[in-house]
């Protein structure tokens, strides 16, 4: 148990070097900067962005763990499995961007409207960027972390807990140890002019993540879906730029509430179509493109339990790759090893059969492959051995190497 928990405090720590997180973590570098001056606001910041981080994860970690009780066999992640889940944080990154852009304020008090240099999100602000890093954190599985939430899985509630607890404090350390040591605050830049350039240049970064998510909804239900989101986002950018008219108006000393309750029908009135997109991936009707596919020359057969058996018997090697759209991880190894011509040719050389098990859409087949592998959530990756013999997991990180390898490996268990 110990070596558990210390692997997810471990792949917690590595998680804010994932992809998935950075536009949300850049956020928090930006907030940690801003308040350099005042150490006692750094404090209250960072021990805030800890509680957010901390209560998030832990209701989705018990949200899993009681939906795993419940028979459904989820893992890591699973929540982005529904198309309302991925348009509504699309909208949230979108809406960020916008506020970032300085189109509208929040957390500011009456006086402070519109003042980037005197903006403060105070604990309450620090909380929810926690709380969104969780939420945005969740396409992507670092090292050590998929063996600790395999292992929360099956292990008693209390002790399952007790590893997401460990993983949020590990996710959370580094921005807590600045905020609580004065001598890691006094390395920071000082607060300055350019952060108002700064703030701007972050918005791009929240808007790659809402074209990304963009993209998934679109893998997981279609057309009609992506320009529900579309249509929305132009909404929601109208209603944010009514609320930035109506902060400018209360600076003037003018009536806004008239634009100000404008903006709210405008943005109580996207419930309404997010409302009408399937509630899982797996009541959508349009079939999904589903992740990038490369490989060796022969087209990739689609995993299930009763393919990889059969294939077992040809006496050759089985390469499975468990990978989804929402994966980011996924995606980065399927570009930067699976792609690559060396593990092509690897492919071929060996006779690998390869398969694609995409998670994309809800697939209680898959997840429950997963959970039987010891993994907690993607990319997975398998290898069964030309003889027949146990299988191997690979790391999460690939490196063509790794692959070629791991293929070689298997194919010379065939003499």
């Amino acid at each position: 148990m110990l070596t558990t928990l210390a692997a997810a405090f471990l792949g917690g720590l590595i998680l804010n070097c994932m992809p998935c997180v950075f536009p949300v973590i850049s956020l928090k570098a930006f907030g940690v900067i801003r308040h350099t001056g005042d150490p006692r606001a750094v404090r209250i910041d960072g021990l805030a962005f800890l509680a957010g981080v901390v209560v998030t994860m832990m209701l989705l970690g018990g949200a899993l763990l009681m939906a795993r009780a419940g028979g459904a066999a989820v893992g890591w992640g699973f929540q982005l499995q529904s198309p309302v889940l991925i348009a509504a944080l699309a909208l949230v990154m979108l809406g960020s961007a916008l506020n970032l852009m300085g189109v509208f304020e929040v957390g500011l008090s009456v006086q402070r409207i519109g003042g980037v240099g005197a903006s403060q999100t105070g604990p309450l602000g620090a909380a929810l960027t926690g709380a969104l890093a969780i939420i945005v954190a969740t396409p992507c599985t670092a090292p050590f972390m998929a063996g600790a939430i395999g292992a929360a899985l099956v292990r008693p509630p209390v002790e399952g807990m007790a590893i997401f607890l460990a993983l949020a404090l590990g996710f959370a350390a580094p921005f807590t140890a600045i905020s609580l040591v004065p001598a890691c605050a006094r390395l920071l830049p000082k607060p300055g002019a350019w952060m108002a350039v700064l703030k701007h240049v972050l918005a791009f970064p929240m808007l790659a993540a809402a074209a990304w998510l963009a993209w998934v909804l679109d893998q997981q239900a279609g057309s009609s879906a992506l320009g529900t989101l579309l249509a929305s986002s132009v909404v929601l950018g109208f209603a944010a730029w009514i609320y930035g008219l109506a902060q400018q108006r209360l600076l003037a000393g003018r009536s806004y509430r008239l634009l100000l309750g404008f903006s709210i029908v405008l943005l109580v009135g996207l419930t309404v179509p997010l409302a009408d997109l399937p509630k899982t991936s797996a009541d959508g009707a349009i079939a999904s493109a589903g992740p990038s596919k490369p490989m060796s020359s022969a087209a990739p057969i689609a995993w299930t339990p009763q393919a990889v058996e059969a294939q077992r018997k040809s006496g050759k090697p089985i390469f499975v790759n468990f990978t989804a759209s929402w994966c980011i991880t996924c995606q980065v190894n399927d570009k930067a090893a699976l792609s690559t011509s060396a593990v092509k040719q690897a492919m071929a050389q060996t006779e690998t059969i390869y398969m694609v098990a995409d998670s994309t859409k809800y697939n209680p087949d898959i997840d429950q492959a997963i959970n039987q592998f010891g993994r907690g959530g993607l990319p997975v990756y398998v290898v069964y051995p030309a003889d027949g013999g146990e299988p191997t997991l690979l790391p999460q990180l690939l490196s063509p190497e790794i692959v070629i390898s791991a293929l070689q490996h298997a194919s010379k268990k065939r003499s």
